[in-house]
């Protein structure tokens, strides 16, 4: 039989020396969320899996400027600045709530996949 730990929805977790609320996060290959709070010294905090939240977004796939439209699938790139793009060697991190134009970097509605 199996017992739930947690939800799922916010999850203590080693989400990365540096980073603060509000931070896009992945863990591992394919674990994405936002930081809740600051991480401790160790790079403990908390990390929410589910919602919508305000993002940095850039309108780049990786190897040109591109535009993303509402829906569109928004990847979690590392080495990417920002860190979430259209480029689709990333991983998967959610959906544009609103277009983002062609090479800009706006900060924009983005849900969790």
């Amino acid at each position: 039989m199996a017992f739930q730990t947690d939800s799922g929805e916010n999850i203590i977790a080693t989400i990365g020396i540096g980073k603060v609320s509000g931070d896009p996060v992945i863990i591992g290959n394919a674990l994405t969320g936002v930081a809740e709070c600051t991480a401790d010294a160790a790079g403990l905090g908390t990390l929410s899996r589910s919602g919508t939240y305000l993002l940095s977004v850039k309108g780049h796939d990786g190897t040109s400027n591109a535009a993303i439209a509402e829906g569109d699938k928004i990847y979690y790139k590392v080495g990417a600045t920002p860190v979430l793009n259209v480029n689709v060697t990333g991983v998967l991190y959610g959906y544009a709530r609103a277009a983002v134009t062609s090479g800009a970097t706006t900060t924009i509605n983005v849900t969790l996949a």
